[in-house]
């Protein structure tokens, strides 16, 4: 399923008007640092947060019908990007402190999950996206006559055989609002980025924006118009530590529940809370947790459809049966 344009233009904004006409206020430049948790009950309470708000440090009380939501862990903390010429610089310092509060959180009660389960080897979780602007049609036009079927429809496309293990997909065009009709985008990433490229000798890590385009573009047998694709192109590599953190090995309790047992007032939203059966990585996961966590502390009769469960579909099991022997 795709949205028209990229996401941001059509889900973040189309919300925020929404929020902001209902008296939503939204504040930037502003860090949560800390919760400050209530030490006269035994019951998990927020009575306040510790915030920046433009490098100035500051407190804001939690009144007691006030409800605090917090997203713990990021998939794109610490995403460096690179250019057509030079490569990403790997950073794994969490150094914009999107892991900070969860890890400042996590002593003071075992319900608040353990964040160094997803984030201590950021080596092993690192993937490495890519996305490319053209002001030439030509790679959008061979992928177009390879897979016989237009950009933004279908889904991702992986390169099997790449050492990376390449998966790259081609949007709808216009993919931005204001994008000019000579303007194409795409985008792909890498799972493997320690390992060397097929045609090009060196880890994915180490690779110009124009070197990942060549391994693409000569994975795909396109090497005629490799010249012209490269001309034509704007490569934009980024190195994200924790994109895979998510899969990595737990136990559990690593990560919290959506309203802890003994929570008056916070919940805990996003890929790293604990739904049983349900799968992380997908945009369902992070919307579930949100309307779990307003459901409960809320105490709404109105609660998440059930999961979806694939191995009590005939249809899903035969075509996993088929995968398996294939």
């Amino acid at each position: 399923q795709r949205t028209r344009f990229n996401q941001y233009d059509a889900i973040v904004l189309p919300l925020q008007r929404w929020l902001r006409s209902l008296g939503v206020e939204f504040q930037v430049n502003t860090k949560v640092t800390d919760l400050n948790l209530d030490p006269a009950i035994a019951d998990i309470l927020v009575n306040s947060l510790t915030i920046e708000r433009d490098g100035e440090e500051t407190q804001i009380n939690i009144a007691p019908q006030d409800l605090v939501f917090v997203t713990n862990g990021s998939l794109v903390a610490d995403a460096t990007f690179g250019t057509m010429t030079e490569p990403p610089q790997f950073i794994a310092g969490r150094v914009d402190g999107s892991w900070s509060l969860w890890e400042k959180l996590a002593p003071l009660d075992p319900e608040f999950g353990n964040p160094q389960a997803f984030n201590a080897q950021p080596e092993v979780s690192a993937w490495e996206s890519f996305t490319v602007t053209a002001s030439s049609p030509k790679f959008i036009d061979q992928v177009e006559h390879l897979s016989h079927r237009k950009a933004g429809r279908g889904g991702l496309m992986t390169l099997t055989a790449s050492n990376w293990l390449i998966t790259f997909t081609l949007f709808h065009h216009p993919h931005f609002v204001d994008q000019p009709e000579d303007r194409f985008v795409w985008w792909g990433y890498g799972l493997f980025v320690h390992e060397h490229g097929n045609f090009i000798d060196k880890p994915m890590l180490e690779c110009s924006g124009a070197e990942i385009l060549e391994e693409v573009v000569r994975h795909l047998g396109f090497d005629d118009d490799l010249e012209v694709i490269i001309d034509t192109s704007v490569c934009i590599p980024a190195v994200m530590p924790y994109a895979g953190s998510v899969f990595m090995p737990r136990k559990q309790g690593d990560r919290p529940k959506v309203v802890p047992d003994r929570s008056r007032n916070l919940a805990f939203l996003g890929q790293f809370t604990e739904m049983p059966e349900d799968v992380v990585y997908t945009v369902e996961y992070s919307v579930r947790s949100a309307w779990t966590a307003v459901a409960e502390l809320l105490e709404l009769d109105r609660r998440p459809p059930a999961v979806y469960k694939g191995e009590h579909d005939p249809r899903t099991v035969f075509e996993v049966l088929k995968t398996l022997q294939a």
